[in-house]
């Protein structure tokens, strides 16, 4: 053996031969597979931990693991790739559903005119019940049901002219039942 093959047995890079200690592998890998991991995942921490994660499953599997610095780097890199793919993967489900939350879920201004919304159908509830019969029938099929004026005179068998009537002066009395500003954003949701 030459001088040059016992500096290069004794230099600090692990040789194929001996058993690696945990330790050795992780000064000799850690720094270049948390590198690796987080130019594929860009979050240091998490690229850490699947390092750590990697590291922790080569130690408990190394019995069934080929020996040798090649197949250990290899075995590494391909257990750091595969992880840090599949945080990539859950990054996206993540993405994707706050995405469709976002788009489901009404903002602040949708649900303030929610809450207005329930406020004016509430007291339109009130004020129907203090029509006439014929009036309230109407009414609610017409107003809180959304049927047109059709539906309703072929659901209760009169004309649409006696609809169209009885709708008229239902809003008259409204007007007179409900608060001005109520009965202007009633008449706003009906336009609307």
């Amino acid at each position: 053996m030459s001088e040059n093959d016992n500096i290069l047995k004794q230099d600090s890079s692990i040789s194929f031969n001996q058993e690696l200690s945990l330790e050795q592998l992780f000064k000799e890998y850690y720094t270049r597979l948390v590198y690796f991991s987080f130019q594929l995942i860009k979050d240091k921490d998490a690229a850490e931990d699947i390092v750590q994660e990697a590291f922790i499953k080569y130690w408990h599997g190394r019995e069934d693991t080929e020996t040798g610095n090649q197949a250990i780097k290899s075995y590494l890199y391909s257990a750091v790739k595969n992880a840090s793919l599949n945080v990539l993967r859950h990054q996206k489900v993540e993405e994707k559903y706050k995405d469709t939350l976002e788009r489901t879920l009404p903002g602040e201004t949708s649900i303030l005119q929610l809450m207005i919304r329930a406020e004016v159908v509430s007291e339109l509830h009130r004020a129907i019940q203090t029509l006439p019969a014929g009036c309230q029938q109407i009414s609610r099929l017409g107003y809180l049901e959304g049927k047109n004026n059709q539906e309703i005179a072929e659901e209760l068998g009169i004309s649409v002219n006696t609809v169209k009537t009885q709708k008229q002066r239902s809003l008259q009395l409204l007007r007179l039942r409900l608060n001005p500003e109520i009965f202007g954003l009633f008449l706003g949701f009906l336009l609307g």
